[in-house]
């Protein structure tokens, strides 16, 4: 059975900020977890909205477009030969979207410029590619945009707007504002802090609506943050992320997710033939 996907990378949001300030995404998880929602009496919505937080280590280098490229691909950075943020190509491997794309299935993204530079053209023309609708591309449907401090709050009504037009089958949201504050404040700054609170926020808007449509969620994030305002390296804060799971089709039971692992995960729940490693025990297919 082929399940819809959404895929949320909320970029630059550091793993125990996520668990500190998330307070909705948190709510699911003590609803799901709580033994009084562990019984054959829990509603099928609180069932198909049960989550889960697996903490994850990001591949090196701690950086965005390197990462995009990972999450998207599986391949590594030093693999991939995206290994810096100034590298602008197309990518040369299979993604979520060119794998979905040939297997018929629709894709759709809300996400800052550098994946469109990835997955469709290169370089990203503003007034070309900002608003794409072209079958013939991997990201069929895409709202990008290429101004780090563009409002999270818009960027998930983009996304929102792409998923009730077009229906899509893979839908990758990707918003800037917690990276942005990370840069200008640093980790430890109630900017940045506030900033995911305010990711939260919007998130609470649409996950319910997302589940009662079909979608299994999955949200999480490319690297972190430190107090130097920027990441890259190997610290902990830069390279611990969170993985929340949300949906009826992952098995909610302890095991270790890879970074690597994201794409053919996806790629299992799309129902699509791949050759990406993926963790089999996130699974309930």
């Amino acid at each position: 059975m082929s399940n819809k996907v959404i895929l949320v990378v909320l970029d630059g949001l550091n793993y125990q900020v996520a668990r500190n300030c998330m307070g909705y995404l948190n709510g699911l998880l003590e609803l799901s977890h709580s033994p009084s929602n562990q019984s054959d009496s829990q509603s099928p919505l609180q069932g198909k909205m049960r989550a889960t937080l697996y903490p994850m280590q990001c591949e090196l280098p701690s950086m965005s477009r390197p990462l995009y490229e990972c999450i998207l691909t599986g391949v590594r950075p030093a693999e991939s030969g995206i290994v810096n943020n100034q590298i602008v190509r197309l990518s040369n491997h299979e993604s979520i979207f060119s794998l979905a794309k040939t297997q018929g299935k629709t894709t759709a993204a809300a996400a800052y410029h550098w994946v469109s530079e990835l997955y469709n053209r290169a370089p990203f023309n503003p007034v070309r590619d900002r608003f794409t609708h072209d079958e013939s591309l991997n990201i069929q449907h895409g709202c990008f945009y290429h101004w780090d401090h563009y409002p999270d709050e818009a960027l998930f009504l983009d996304a929102e707007h792409l998923r009730l037009t077009y229906q899509p089958d893979f839908l990758l949201i990707h918003p800037m504002n917690i990276d942005d504050m990370g840069h200008k404040h640093g980790l430890d700054s109630r900017q940045y802090r506030n900033s995911a609170r305010g990711a939260d926020i919007f998130l609470s808007n649409y996950i319910k609506g997302w589940i009662e449509d079909g979608y299994q969620v999955i949200v999480t994030s490319d690297h972190g943050m430190n107090d130097d305002l920027s990441h890259g390296g190997i610290l902990a804060e830069e390279r611990e992320v969170p993985f929340f799971v949300i949906g009826d089709k992952f098995t909610h039971q302890e095991c270790q997710v890879k970074q690597t692992d994201i794409c053919g995960t996806v790629c299992q729940l799309l129902n699509l033939e791949h050759n990406k490693s993926y963790t089999q025990e996130l699974l309930a297919l």
